[in-house]
């Protein structure tokens, strides 16, 4: 039976659209994903990936914030945090990776901590046709955008997003409580990396945007390089009102009270912040910002 005129129209315009919308159906989900790297380097993958390796501590804090976990197949030493991440298979560290076995678990994804030798490591990830992010944070906000750039490149925007706000909010939170007035004068900080040999670290480093949040400047915040090596004379030079170190305990410090001339011996000024919270570059550094800011606090008021 031939169809009226008009139903045939109808008909082969449904047809049309049909047609069309999957089309557009195929193309979306085929449609590739580009980030940028902290080395300001696109990274572009045709589908989420599932098969992650995180080739540092703070880049596995990272891919668990981004609700990226179980996407996670290898991770190196150390990767101790969250609990579920002492689980996963390690591949050595950075400094001994087994190259050989990274590149048989057939990764879509490896995340490098870009900086040293991990550059040398990225370039040889590259040359095997391994897509590499490298993840090197300054500061908080690029924190934030991390956990929302990784959670895009492993589908799981909407946990990225949730959990890169809540840091925000608590960032938020830090600075209205801790940050001096403009016409208050900070504290000064003198942070100890490593005792031996003696090293500190520069104003573009995180732990110095921690000291800022919280009242304090960083006497060698103008030092050249992010981490440099220093004198005990250059120590008492700058005569700082407060030192910290990162760890459980003041025990690595406790020798600067041979020189009592320094502030923060005649105050007694000496604090430590979990290094786990302090040194790597990932959502638990407001952990460490927080617990800095209070041992600064107590330090204004003495």
């Amino acid at each position: 039976m031939r169809l009226p005129q008009a139903l045939q129209s109808t008909v082969k315009l449904v047809a049309s659209s049909t047609a069309v919308a999957a089309c557009l159906a195929s193309t979306a989900a085929f449609a590739s994903i580009t980030v940028l790297d902290d080395a300001q380097r696109q990274v572009t993958v045709d589908k989420p990936v599932q098969r992650i390796v995180s080739l540092a501590p703070h880049i596995t804090e990272l891919l668990f914030e981004a609700g990226a976990a179980n996407n996670i197949i290898a991770v190196t030493d150390y990767s101790d945090y969250p609990e579920a991440a002492k689980k996963l298979p390690s591949i050595g560290n950075i400094f001994a990776l087994d190259l050989e076995r990274l590149l048989a678990l057939k990764p879509d994804l490896v995340i490098v901590w870009g900086t040293g030798n991990a550059k040398i490591l990225a370039n040889k990830l590259r040359s095997n046709h391994i897509t590499v992010f490298e993840s090197e944070p300054h500061n908080f906000e690029m924190v934030a955008t991390s956990i929302e750039r990784l959670a895009t490149l492993a589908g799981t925007d909407n946990a990225g997003k949730a959990n890169a706000q809540k840091f925000r909010q608590r960032l938020d939170s830090l600075r209205k409580t801790y940050q001096l007035p403009g016409s208050a004068t900070p504290v000064s900080v003198f942070y100890q990396m490593i005792r031996r040999p003696l090293m500190t670290i520069n104003d573009t480093h995180m732990v110095s945007d921690s000291i800022r949040l919280c009242g304090g400047k960083n006497v060698f915040g103008q030092l050249k390089d992010l981490s440099s090596t220093i004198t005990n004379e250059a120590v008492l030079a700058a005569n700082p009102d407060v030192i910290f170190s990162s760890g459980e305990n003041i025990d690595s410090m406790t020798d600067w009270k041979q020189y009592p001339v320094l502030t923060a011996v005649k105050k007694n000024n000496f604090y430590a912040v979990k290094g786990d919270w302090l040194n790597r570059a990932g959502p638990r550094i407001l952990d460490g910002t927080e617990a800095l800011c209070k041992h600064l606090a107590a330090a204004r008021n003495k």
